[in-house]
């Protein structure tokens, strides 16, 4: 156990790293925080605010706010409580998705039943986490997000799983009519690595990582890169040893 939590430890130090040399320490990540409730915003703020490589342009406390913050300030990253005043958490993506494409959305909630989270990924957030995490998680997965990678709750995962598992024909391979490029890019992608990290593992271009993903995606009939990661845990094709 100590092991693992020692791993996870420098996974997230190497993470944060490569955000900062990508980015460059002139550019922060920036963030809105959306939460109705002050004391959530003012614990996660405190915390993202010793982090060097994190900003926090804006709050809000309302679903409509939200919309208004975003439109203005186009951050990198949106941390989004569900249960909102005057509009929801999953409208509020779906407008945020739509203003501004750049701001990634990280769901922070307390709610994990079916009709929670399959909305809110289908409306647009990357990621979905659960309040139980600490903020050391909430700031990994806002860098995850910097960089297009997503960070799915244990108990989220167990959920998409179960979800997926009802589309699959029992006996049959779903990974035979993927090249073996797309079979390549599928197994990083799983490991949770970005395009353009993608891009220079295999010494190919962005542009054609993203031809390979939507490739992947309809071949396997799938959604998006989150299902696509889940999928490929669950059926064996990226091993625990392999990331």
């Amino acid at each position: 156990m100590q092991r693992e939590r020692s791993t996870v430890q420098r996974q997230r130090a190497v993470l944060a790293l490569r955000v900062e040399r990508e980015r460059g320490m002139s550019e922060p990540i920036t963030v809105v925080l959306v939460d109705d409730h002050v004391l959530v915003r003012d614990g996660v703020r405190a915390y993202l605010s010793a982090q060097t490589d994190i900003r926090v342009v804006g709050e809000a406390a309302s679903g409509p706010e939200a919309v208004e913050v975003v439109r203005s300030t186009a951050p990198d990253v949106v941390l989004m409580d569900l249960l909102l005043p005057g509009m929801s958490g999953i409208e509020a993506t779906q407008h945020v998705r739509r203003i501004s494409p750049r701001s990634q959305v990280v769901v922070l909630t307390s709610f994990h039943e079916d009709n929670d989270i399959f909305p809110a990924i289908k409306a647009g957030a990357l990621s979905y986490l659960l309040k139980d995490v600490g903020p050391q998680e909430v700031a990994a997965a806002i860098r995850a997000a910097a960089q297009g990678q997503a960070t799915i709750h244990p108990r989220v995962a167990t959920r998409l799983v179960s979800e997926l598992s009802g589309s699959r024909t029992p006996g049959v391979n779903p990974f035979v009519e993927l090249t073996e490029r797309e079979q390549e890019v599928l197994r990083l992608l799983a490991q949770g690595h970005s395009n353009s990290t993608i891009a220079d593992l295999l010494v190919i271009s962005e542009k054609t990582v993203k031809g390979h993903v939507s490739n992947i995606l309809a071949k396997l009939d799938l959604d998006d890169r989150t299902q696509a990661a889940v999928f490929a845990w669950r059926e064996g094709f990226v091993r625990r040893e392999s990331s």
